[in-house]
């Protein structure tokens, strides 16, 4: 079942008079423009910092309302108010240490529970046409997963890792095989809070990145028929998922040779060298065989277990990699991954080079050097954890004097990307389902936005970190990588699935009915509050844009209220407007 779509030559907002947002208009998308306030009195990070939390008794005040709501902006994909107000009451340190004790809520289970009751016959419609329901079960898992798991944290740190070790469903046989993809997000969720050198060794050993990056059954040379060992994988782990294509300094800024240009980290020998180290690698399970590659969907080891090591097909050389250490030849081939791995683990670029981008995703696209270098350092341990530690890194980001309320520079600030931009919606405004299912095709969602995670049309991902869109951002030397997806059709888009998900209710997600319930919006908080517009719009600045809704947005939207009776068409449209306006979108 093809999951992209013709885009028609227009879209309008079905459901919504547009009579009503007249005062739009004044909301020019060109305001999407990255803003902030000077840094001043940045603190160290020591233990006067740790937020505390309130007393027993204590009233909860509206500064700590706001910057529990930023903290969940940046660490979930949306907490309704009262998760919010949980969390000024705790502390953010005290529960984000309860958050990485909560055991990960995996994907795997769903795919098999989904798998197992179409092959029981449950659905007909199924049973005549299964790979209707196959090509969507890992889209159906994240979906459910992402609404439902205590894990919040985690789920949205497993998202940010989606996006720096990238697979995609565009290619068929991970779409065709459920358990690729669940089984390798689930790789994610389970060292999201461990430790750096296990999710690498780990992405590198996946059978659905060896897939993805062809690195399954590749063998070893054979000069005399001219073949040689792939090198896509073996590019792509030190281009992308570890040191990157230039020496960096801990900060994140670029070494230079004495001509004054960078320094690359690596040159064809090196990825001829590493490329000979992923030889000899095959998809695991019973009855495995070498050079695999007719698949059965419903094999739940196939693409679950770490791929395995035929000695036979795996280079038996000396191998030097790219900082001079030398593979002895005729060693296992397991110590030979086991080597590479170390290398590029241990190597100083990985630090800055990976904690930035991993900062890019939850915070801000222009942290500081002197960010860069305080989360780096904790990545080196030098905070007092082991070397790759996840939750050090998290930590030093998340408490991060430029993270916090008040203290950003004026380059800080991200555009939200349109999946982040939906699934809070549907987090915040309680999308409820009778039945417990939030599944989701995704369909909707990729022919609005152009995006749906793990669905990125090439291993670089949807965007590029170091992505600057011409004009102000690009002149003042900054970046936004979430501009690349950002055009005039996904502007469009992303207005018009706001839309839809508020005035429609139940529009958001696209599942197969009569088979599986449609999740629907309950607004009634909200509406509860519709009779007085400041209340409404105070509560909405919390939960939506953390305090910093301008005046002049909370004027428009107060304008509109005061002409609207039904105190239920009021919570529909404020949300609508305050979440299609430049100060949702942009997150400074």
């Amino acid at each position: 079942m093809p999951i992209q779509h013709d885009r028609p030559t227009s879209q309008t907002l079905s459901g919504v008079n547009s009579r009503k947002f007249l005062p739009l208009t004044l909301l020019c998308i060109g305001g999407m423009l990255i803003a902030g306030i000077s840094a001043s009195g940045i603190g160290d990070g020591d233990d006067d910092d740790i937020d505390p939390g309130i007393g027993s008794g204590e009233t909860v005040s509206e500064y700590e309302l706001n910057e529990a709501s930023r903290f969940a902006s940046q660490s979930t994909f949306g907490l309704r108010y009262e998760a919010i107000e949980e969390i000024a009451k705790k502390g953010r340190n005290f529960w984000l240490e309860e958050q990485f004790e909560i055991p990960p809520t995996l994907h795997k289970p769903i795919a098999e529970d989904l798998i197992t009751r179409q092959d029981s016959g449950e659905w007909d419609e199924f049973v005549r046409n299964p790979l209707k329901l196959r090509t969507v079960i890992h889209r159906f898992a994240w979906w459910q997963q992402t609404m439902t798991a205590e894990d919040v944290v985690r789920q949205r740190v497993a998202y940010a890792l989606s996006q720096f070790f990238v697979v995609s469903d565009r290619v068929p046989v991970l779409r065709l095989t459920p358990y690729s993809l669940t089984s390798f997000y689930d790789l994610l969720l389970e060292n999201a809070f461990g430790n750096f050198r296990d999710l690498l060794e780990g992405v590198a050993l996946s059978p659905a990145m060896g897939h993805y990056l062809s690195h399954a059954n590749n063998r070893k040379a054979n000069p005399r028929r001219n073949r040689f060992p792939d090198e896509n994988f073996a590019r792509e782990i030190m281009q992308l998922f570890s040191i990157g294509l230039y020496e960096l300094n801990i900060d994140g800024t670029l070494k230079l040779d004495t001509d004054g240009e960078p320094i690359p980290t690596y040159d064809n020998d090196d990825i001829r060298e590493m490329a000979k180290i992923f030889t000899g690698l095959t998809y695991a399970g019973q009855g495995h065989y070498w050079g695999r590659r007719y698949f059965n969907y419903a094999d739940t080891e196939v693409f679950s277990l770490p791929m395995i090591m035929y000695e036979r097909h795996h280079e038996p050389s000396e191998k030097v990699l790219l900082d001079g250490t030398v593979v002895p030849a005729e060693q296992p081939g397991m110590k030979d991954v086991e080597a590479a791995i170390d290398v590029l683990f241990n190597h100083p670029n990985v630090g800055p080079f990976f904690c930035k981008q991993l900062i890019q995703r939850l915070v801000t696209s222009n942290p500081s050097p002197e960010y860069i270098e305080r989360v780096a350092r904790a990545f080196n341990g030098e905070t007092g954890s082991r070397r790759g530690d996840m939750k050090a890194v998290l930590r030093a980001i998340f408490f991060d004097p430029e993270a916090e309320l008040g203290t950003w520079s004026a380059t800080f600030g991200r555009l939200e990307e349109p999946v982040v931009r939906m699934v809070s919606l549907a987090r915040i405004f309680n999308y409820t389902s009778d039945s417990g299912e939030y599944f989701n095709t995704g369909f909707r969602m990729g022919f609005l936005v152009e995006q749906h995670p793990l669905a990125s049309p090439s291993v670089f991902n949807f965007y590029q970190p170091d992505y600057a869109p011409v004009g102000e951002i690009a002149d003042n030397d900054m970046v936004a990588p979430e501009f690349q997806i950002t055009t005039a059709t996904t502007v469009i888009g992303v207005t018009n699935y706001i839309g839809l998900a508020i005035f429609n209710e139940n529009q958001l997600f696209h599942t197969f009915r009569p088979h599986f319930e449609t999740p629907h919006i309950d607004l009634s908080e909200y509406e509860e509050l519709a009779a007085e517009p400041d209340d409404l719009i105070k509560r909405l600045d919390i939960v939506l844009t953390q305090g910093k809704l301008s005046q002049a947005i909370k004027d428009i939207v107060k304008d509109v209220l005061n002409k609207v009776d039904d105190d239920k068409e009021r919570a529909q449209i404020a949300i609508y407007l305050i979440l299609i306006s430049p100060d949702n979108a942009v997150e400074d």
